[in-house]
């Protein structure tokens, strides 16, 4: 048994390594695309946010762009500081957000005012938490115009301070480095075989318009799949790209804002399976809980083949962190996580299944 075990974990690193080297990365800036850029951000109760975010767009390096930041009827000092932090440079505006129409989620009715107010050619939606370097959008723009693409989009490095946030976060890039085949992710429309995150979205206009754009999904709780499926479903290519060399996101500064924030996509990022939901924890357990198990048991035995599960799922996490650029030593967390991820997956689809509704920026959704 545990041979065979070693040889499914041995064939998890080779599929990770095959799509570590087949995804595209924000490296080169050579491109012949030329064209406006609108900004687009959306920001509700974000005072933590405004300045670093600011700082970080005004040294974007490409001349003809547009910033546009939508104020989501912000409670806190968001407003204050937009004003401040913009006030003097044309290439900002901040505009005021409508109230919520039913069957709208908010980030989605903000993303569909904002592209309303764009006027670029190219749409490139940030959250408020991320932070760019300067040649961004050369970056996307090399990558988009190689593989004549109309979404350009991409799982950001993500700095983690909260130990929920050391266990969940960094699992994005797991799961798209481990079971997305990004070959055929990238180089096909099929909508099943995507993953797109919503603080990185790079879309040409025509693309994002042909679909309707955000108005297309303005129900999803995972919008940023979901428009990305309907444009693979119209026929454009939407590439997955390693943006974490130049696109970071500071996603939750609490343990709390960690397990809701995940808790509110995860069930219904599995098509509100409890099937799926079952293979997933039990797939996480077995290969990456049970491998610690298995390692505490060479005490006993001082057999090396019993450590061998462990250093295997050492290695592939490792990897990941590695093009990620996640911190050193944070493989090292990979079993717990597995079970933390478990939690949170029963968690989220017994609240689903119980119609209590998923909690988010002072707004329920059911």
């Amino acid at each position: 048994m545990i041979m065979l075990l070693n040889s499914l974990l041995v064939l998890f690193v080779i599929l990770t390594l095959v799509n570590v080297f087949t995804m595209p990365a924000f490296k080169k800036t050579s491109h012949t695309k030329s064209g406006k850029v609108s900004i687009l951000i959306p920001m509700r109760n974000e005072e933590k946010n405004v300045e670093g975010l600011i700082t970080s767009v005004k040294e974007i390096e490409y001349s003809s762009i547009e910033v546009i930041i939508l104020n989501d009827q912000s409670t806190d000092r968001t407003q204050k500081l937009l004003d401040q932090h913009t006030k003097g440079d044309s290439r900002f505006t901040v505009i005021s957000g409508n109230s919520l129409p039913e069957g709208w989620v908010g980030k989605v009715h903000a993303c569909e005012q904002l592209s309303k107010k764009g006027s670029g050619d190219y749409l490139l939606f940030l959250d408020a938490d991320v932070r760019v370097k300067p040649n961004v959008i050369h970056q996307a723009l090399h990558i988009m115009e190689k593989n004549q693409a109309g979404l350009v989009t991409g799982f950001p490095r993500f700095p983690v301070t909260p130990f929920l946030g050391k266990l969940l976060v960094p699992l994005q890039h797991f799961f798209i480095f481990f079971h997305l085949p990004n070959i055929v992710a990238n180089q096909t429309t099929y909508p099943a075989f995507t993953a797109a995150h919503g603080a990185f979205m790079f879309f040409e206009r025509k693309a994002y318009e042909a679909i309707g754009g955000h108005r297309a999904v303005k129900s999803s709780l995972i919008e940023d799949i979901q428009i990305t499926r309907t444009l693979k479903k119209r026929g454009y290519k939407a590439i997955l790209a390693n943006v974490a060399p130049s696109v970071t996101c500071f996603m939750y500064e609490t343990n709390k804002e960690v397990w809701n924030g995940f808790l509110k996509n995860i069930y219904v990022g599995l098509g509100r399976s409890p099937f799926t939901a079952m293979l997933v924890s039990l797939f996480y357990l077995v290969f990456y809980f049970a491998p610690l198990l298995l390692a505490g048991a060479f005490l006993w035995t001082k057999d090396w083949t019993w450590l061998l599960p462990l250093l295997l799922v050492f290695i592939q996490t490792a990897i990941i962190d590695c093009v990620t650029r996640q911190t050193r030593l944070h493989f090292l967390l990979m079993p717990i996580s597995s079970v933390a991820l478990t939690m949170l997956l029963w968690s989220s689809m017994l609240r689903s299944l119980t119609q209590k509704g998923y909690e988010w920026k002072g707004r329920t959704y059911k």
